[in-house]
Order: C-alpha cells, then structure tokens, then sequence
C-alpha cells in the first residue's frame, strides 16, 4: 500500500524487452537502499524489484501492466516518480493508494496561474471510473485533490514543491498519465450500480 506521497525522482537508465516483459532499470537517490522482492510504485504503479546494482534497480512490467499504463511509453532518460511502500507505524499523509493503475489519462491542457499550475485531464468514463470534487486522485502516483470534476474529465492544481520534485514538471498537453481512482469511491460506485 502507498500513500501517493512521492519519496523521489528516478532516471530510466535502461530499457529491455524479454518477450511480452519489459524489464525497466532506475537510478535514484533511493536504489541503493532497496532489496529484490519490494515493492515501489513507479509513476504509481506498484513493482517487484528483482535487481539491484549500486544506485540502480530492475523492475519488470508484464503485457497487462503496460497495457494499462504509460510505463510501456517510456524512453531512456525519462523522469519517474517513485514511492516507497508505507510504513503502518506513521502517519498517512496522503490518501489510501494500491498503486494499481486504474487506466491512462491525458493531459488536455495545462494552466499556470499565480503561483501554481492548473492541469486538465480526460479519461475514458465509459471504464466505470469516477472523481468527485474534493475528491482524491492519483495521477503518475502523485496524490492530490480533484478540481472541476466532469463526467471523463477533471483537474487538479499542483503547487511549486510538487512541481519540482515529481515529474509533474514534464508533463504537458498530450502526455499520457497513470491514474488510480479513489477506492473508497470505486467500491461506492460498484455499489450503487448493483442490480444494473
């Protein structure tokens, strides 16, 4: 379980396909402290770590994970967000998050205002998946607060601190995000469509 709370920005070093695998390797502030079988959520979605060497960690994404995310998009260089799994002896200072991505978004638009930035994305509602205003999201395994929300579409408003250290700053019009919906607001929804 994680929090959306991002611990650090990892570098894709490397990148391998093994038949419908793809085997991603990260440096960040953070690998040399991890050991094989944890789990990191990368852009929010939660992985194995099967090698680690120096300040570098493996992690491997199978077909229904890369289907599901941007994680099959990926190039090297490119910044990902990482997290940790949570501690249960703390406190949350997120929301609850599984770092089981939901479906992909895409950014529509992106809005700086004074101080912060306003960032729009649509999703696919006909999945099932719903945001409600005030409500929690995910996106890339960034927690935050749900601003206009629409039917397939809603924003979110990022302050500086999240700006610079999450890869918030790289996403523009078009990029393609992980989202994990709420999973209080997912069981409510199934829910209430019982019986439909």
């Amino acid at each position: 379980m994680f929090t959306g709370i991002i611990e650090t920005i990892g570098i894709v070093e490397k990148l391998d396909t093994e038949q419908d695998n793809l085997h991603i390797s990260v440096s960040s502030p953070i690998s040399a402290d991890l050991r094989i079988d944890q789990s990191l959520a990368h852009n929010g979605v939660c992985l194995t770590i099967v090698k680690t060497s120096g300040n570098i960690h493996t992690v491997t994404a199978v077909a229904e994970t890369l289907s599901k995310t941007n994680l099959g998009s990926l190039k090297t260089g490119d910044l990902v967000n990482l997290e940790r799994c949570t501690l249960m002896n703390g406190r949350l200072d997120g929301h609850i998050v599984q770092g089981h991505v939901d479906q992909k978004g895409q950014c529509i638009s992106v809005t700086e205002t004074s101080g912060s930035w306003l960032y729009t994305f649509k999703y696919d509602s006909n999945l099932g998946n719903i945001t409600v205003e005030k409500g929690s999201i995910t996106v890339n395994g960034v927690s935050l607060t749900v601003v206009n929300s629409q039917d397939g579409e809603f924003s979110v408003a990022i302050i500086p601190y999240t700006h610079e250290h999450t890869n918030f700053k790289t996403i523009t019009e078009g990029s393609s995000v992980n989202l994990e919906f709420d999973i209080i607001g997912k069981y409510v929804a199934k829910l209430m469509n019982k019986g439909n």
